[in-house]
């Protein structure tokens, strides 16, 4: 017969049974009691009970609006499952007709195969199910009906009464008034608990078999349907052979019950079968990046929402791209811990970010070198000195002016601030005075006592209002060693605002979210970019051009990869923090190295010579097969008056 036919035996008329049963639920407490004053006043308590409570039963209406919870999944750029959350119930709803026509007959067929039949409870049913089950000495047939599993499952307690079984009955009968049966079925369907926190069919298919309801085979659908009275006990990641008999059960009832040929039924009992894996509170595959995701949706949504909505979370990250990130750093962690750098390999960190400047979505974002060791996300949580890096903030501010530019001198010689009641005196890095040098000269060798110069001329509120347009939200005061990295700051914030120098000054709000649904499609959250031009281009490209310098000339030659790349090293007081922040018109990376404990790296540890060449690493990989592509030249636009 076709896979798509239930084979129903002809309607009985059940009209009769029906309004019996719908007189009953109608009874009203006034009558029970004057029939009971009649009989005994011990039988008449009990009926006034028993009408009290169908008085007071739910109403079943209200599944009229029903959601149940649901999974929520996340997935990188591509589609790939990293992760999925939920509460106890791990479920994905699916509708009626996406659900394999084996497992809806297998249900049927061991639960309750008059379903089409009656409306809600069935006495002949009943009798029939406690007697084959006498007969074969096992469950074979359930004595419950599927609407009154439903009614038990949503409203009521399990508590095993007569006034329990009483309710349950009246509220099947309304709920069958109200709602179709095929509307009844897939609720059951969905909510019918699989063990594992598995309910609904959907969540079940996926562990037990990897797969879709809908492409259940016939074996996988009795074996299934064969593990609903005893989840826990029929499971196959409990006991295959149990599983496997109960398996038997179901085939067999489908076969009596004409439902199934007995070649079809000998076939699925020889089929084997591909157990799968307990699907419930998965770990995640990219653990920093789901964490950092899971954080923003809560903050979005709130954690309820979250757990039970089953939201459809799309994220900015190629996971074949980030594991290549975390690669990169684990590998360097290695390399620098054997060359002296870090005094320990636990204390001891690489955090990496990168951007892409055209839509400012994070496509990798490592927060330490292992999660397993430490879910501390750096990346993102760590706020650490930026030295020298900071400083294209102060030379963008001065080339907006109009009145610098990359050829404009300025004096490299001892210089006094007065600071509250001292005075503060900032030195170069390894001291020495240059003289009079250009700004490109100074920001390649990246020499202090200019940038102080430059933060004072232009005014360090104006250099903070600016951090502020680039996403940075981190707290920052205007004290005059600011130029110099005198300020916390997250690769994140170090990433994406260098990023808005890498696209002309346009800038989006970073992000690793790229939208957000509910399980039926409809739109949660739409990061799509929507840039705007927040700086001026000809002080970008003036910068830009400065800062490729510090790749090609300067402090940063260990970080050349073979085409256009600017980019900017950081080195704090006692080698605390050291940094790399560089990039290409596709990619911004922040790379940062340091100890969690705030102890110095060895002597010597720069961004030049520690930091540039895990940055050059990445980008060799980044970039792989990406074209060529240049800076826009500051010929190419007005230089502001």
């Amino acid at each position: 017969m076709s896979t798509n036919t239930i084979r129903q035996n002809p309607p009985r008329d059940a009209a009769p049974i029906f309004n019996f049963f719908q007189d009953i639920s109608k009874i009203t407490a006034g009558t029970i009691l004057g029939i009971a004053m009649l009989t005994s006043s011990a039988i008449a308590g009990g009926l006034v009970g028993l009408a009290l409570s169908f008085r007071n039963l739910p109403d079943v209406r209200v599944l009229r609006s029903y959601v149940p919870t649901e999974t929520t999944h996340i997935y990188d750029i591509n589609g790939t499952l990293l992760t999925s959350l939920h509460d106890e119930a791990n479920r994905e709803v699916v509708p009626l007709d996406k659900i394999s026509p084996h497992l809806k007959r297998a249900v049927l067929a061991i639960e309750d195969s008059h379903f089409y039949q009656h409306y809600g409870i069935n006495p002949g049913g009943i009798a029939r199910a406690m007697a084959v089950n006498l007969e074969r000495g096992e469950t074979v047939e359930g004595a419950s009906t599927l609407t009154m599993q439903l009614v038990k499952n949503l409203f009521l307690s399990p508590n095993r009464t007569l006034s329990r079984k009483a309710a349950e009955a009246v509220l099947s009968i309304r709920l069958e008034q109200i709602f179709s049966k095929d509307d009844i079925f897939e609720l059951y369907l969905n909510q019918v608990y699989w063990g594992h926190n598995l309910y609904g069919v959907q969540t079940a298919a996926k562990s037990f078999f990897n797969k879709s309801s809908e492409d259940l085979t016939l074996a996988e659908a009795a074996l299934m349907a064969g593990i609903i009275q005893a989840p826990e006990e029929y499971s196959p990641f409990v006991d295959y052979k149990v599983a496997k008999h109960r398996q038997a059960v179901v085939l067999k009832r489908m076969r009596d019950l004409k439902w199934i040929t007995p070649q079809e039924e000998a076939e699925a009992r020889k089929q084997p079968l591909l157990v799968g894996r307990v699907t419930s509170f998965p770990g995640s595959q990219l653990p920093y990046v789901t964490e950092a995701v899971i954080q923003e949706l809560n903050r979005r949504f709130g954690r309820d929402a979250v757990l039970k909505g089953g939201m459809r979370v799309q994220t900015t990250i190629d996971m074949n791209f980030q594991r290549m990130a975390e690669k990169t750093v684990r590998q360097w962690r290695d390399i620098l811990y054997s060359y002296g750098t870090f005094y320990s390999y636990k204390n001891g960190q690489i955090a990496l970010v990168a951007v892409d400047p055209r839509t400012h979505f994070v496509k990798a974002m490592v927060g330490g070198a292992d999660f397993e060791q430490s879910q501390f996300n750096r990346a993102i949580q760590a706020r650490r000195q930026p030295g020298s890096s900071f400083k294209p903030f102060v030379y963008y501010v001065a080339f907006a002016t109009g009145k610098f530019w990359p050829s404009s001198g300025i004096s490299d010689t001892p210089v006094s601030y007065r600071d509250g009641t001292s005075y503060y005196s900032p030195k170069n890095y390894g001291g020495g005075f240059s003289g009079t040098v250009s700004i490109r000269q100074a920001v390649e060798s990246s020499l202090n006592i200019p940038a102080v110069k430059i933060g004072q001329w232009v005014g360090l509120n104006k250099v903070i209002e600016v951090c502020r347009l680039l996403g940075i939200k981190s707290p920052m005061q205007p004290v005059i060693s600011l130029p110099l990295g005198a300020v916390d700051l997250t690769p994140m914030e170090m990433a994406g605002a260098f990023a808005t120098f890498a696209n002309d000054g346009w800038h989006s709000d970073p992000t690793f979210i790229v939208q957000v649904t509910d399980s039926s499609g409809n739109l949660m959250l739409d990061n799509t970019p929507k840039p705007r031009l927040i700086l001026d281009p000809w002080a970008v490209a003036s910068l830009n051009s400065v800062l490729q310098g510090v790749v090609n000339n300067g402090t940063a030659t260990r970080a050349r990869i073979g085409r256009p790349a600017a980019g900017k090293t950081g080195t704090t007081s006692s080698e605390r923090d050291v940094w790399f922040v560089g990039y290409v018109p596709q990619l911004s990376v922040a790379v940062w190295v340091g100890n969690d404990d705030y102890t110095p790296l060895a002597r010597g540890s720069t961004g030049g010579t520690t930091v540039a060449p895990i940055w050059r690493d990445f980008m060799h990989q980044a970039m792989q097969g990406q074209p060529v592509e240049y800076f826009t030249p500051a010929s190419n636009f007005d230089r502001p008056r």
